[in-house]
């Protein structure tokens, strides 16, 4: 598998990611381990977790796996903090909650540093030069080797892009990890230009619109689907609309006339999109993730690309 520089940083990636945001609930030990040998056996080397992931579970499992399954040395480890859904509030990026929340996620993996350590979203509450002042203690302390954000809007990048090369010493944020697919191209209008700006590379989340692009839902809802779940339907619901509709048809167009799968060309477009280093999936099944890995090769023609482009056009 292709590896990709994370924007202007030394932090190399694959270009397809495994996200593992069901580890510990919806996806077991046994399909976990399965999904993490296919995808390093196929040359994946970015693994996507977070300290909220199944109340933490996500984090462990991955931690036992590294031991168990594939070597340390192997994989990129980014994980995440900021969210609190236990907590009095939805989000702290606190020093005081990052720095604890940091070493509770080293302590869960079972490792003394990960590559990759993310603020999960922004702490409006909170000045964002203390948030920001905490990740340079983390990165400096050598408990993260890099830093990023997630979900953040465009103007929040750049201003702690700024803050950053305003103040010495501050550790700079490499990584923006954000929603992006055909179905979800709102990144596009400020997000991506800014990541841009301070040099950041792009992390494209749930880049098959929350599954909705690979055409299951074409006919309805299948029982073993995550719109068939009460955890994931609300997820997955903004997704069914008419607007929708029209993107998966094409996609399914495009799909047929390459011989490919909806999946392998809904990947492909975001996977290339400028800026973006690499595009983070989650599958419930290796079997599912074996298809995804499938679209490693396809290339869009300029055509569809450009017919894609202009259908999914807000």
């Amino acid at each position: 598998m292709e590896q990709r520089y994370v924007g202007r940083s030394g932090l190399s990636v694959s270009r397809l990611g495994l996200g593992t945001m069901t580890w510990g609930r919806d996806t077991g030990p046994e399909e976990a381990a399965a999904q993490l040998r296919t995808f390093a056996e196929a040359g994946g080397t970015l693994v996507d977790t977070a300290d909220v992931y199944s109340g933490g579970d996500s984090e462990r499992l991955l931690g036992r796996l590294l031991r168990d399954v594939v070597p340390r040395s192997e994989v990129v480890i980014a994980t995440k903090a900021v969210l609190t859904p236990d907590g009095g509030r939805p989000c702290d990026a606190s020093r005081r909650h990052l720095l604890t929340a940091v070493d509770s996620s080293l302590a869960r993996l079972g490792v003394d540093d990960v590559e990759l350590w993310q603020l999960h979203a922004f702490d409006p509450e909170v000045p964002l030069d203390e948030t920001l002042a905490a990740v340079d203690a983390i990165v400096s302390s050598g408990r993260a080797a890099y830093a990023g954000v997630c979900n953040y809007a465009g103007w929040q990048v750049a201003a702690a892009g700024v803050a950053q090369r305003a103040t010495p010493g501050h550790a700079p944020v490499v990584a923006v990890q954000a929603e992006y697919s055909l179905l979800a191209r709102d990144a596009e209008r400020e997000l991506l230009p800014a990541a841009e700006f301070v040099g950041a590379g792009v992390l494209a989340w749930s880049p098959l619109g929350r599954g909705v692009l690979t055409g299951k839902y074409r006919t309805g809802i299948p029982a073993d689907s995550r719109a068939a779940t009460p955890h994931f339907a609300e997820f997955v619901r903004p997704y069914l609309d008419e607007r929708s509709r029209r993107v998966v048809e094409s996609v399914t167009t495009a799909a047929e006339g390459l011989g490919v799968s909806p999946l392998a060309v809904a990947l492909s477009w975001v996977r290339d999109q400028p800026g973006v280093a690499s595009a983070i999936v989650g599958a419930r099944t290796d079997a599912q993730l074996t298809g995804v890995l499938e679209a490693e090769e396809l290339v869009l023609p300029r055509e569809i690309r450009e017919a894609l482009d202009d259908v999914s056009a807000d």
